[in-house]
């Protein structure tokens, strides 16, 4: 039956074309660099950042980077599922917080770090 025929979109699923697919896989893989990203950040905060003011505070960013960049990873694969799918039945692309989100984290996590320095110029004086 087909749209005009019923007034609903048809759900029958096919495979979309492969550029399509391919291009849901380059984004995928472009969040998951961002997720790599973020978790070599957190690495390199916790083993190579001199202590900040306090001594938990190395541990502390490194851990919100690691649970930054394991939501990147889950929403990405969330993502890419979602995006297949409307692929294959020809639906629209379902919208996604996710760069609201990982913007509103990174700000988060700039601040922070701004506040650290902020703290350590303060207390060196």
């Amino acid at each position: 039956m087909s749209e005009s025929e019923s007034g609903k979109r048809d759900t029958q699923e096919h495979e979309p074309d492969y550029r399509f697919t391919l291009a849901n896989e380059r984004t995928f893989l472009a969040w998951i660099r961002t997720a790599l990203a973020l978790l070599a950040g957190a690495v390199a905060v916790v083993h190579l950042v001199p202590s900040f003011a306090f001594d938990w505070t190395r541990e502390a960013l490194g851990g919100l980077l690691g649970i930054i960049s394991v939501g990147v990873i889950a929403g990405s694969a969330l993502r890419w599922r979602a995006a297949q799918n409307a692929m294959r039945r020809d639906a629209p692309l379902p919208s996604t917080l996710m760069p609201w989100l990982l913007a509103g984290a990174v700000i988060l996590v700039g601040l922070i770090v701004l506040g650290l320095m902020i703290a350590v110029v303060a207390t060196k004086q």
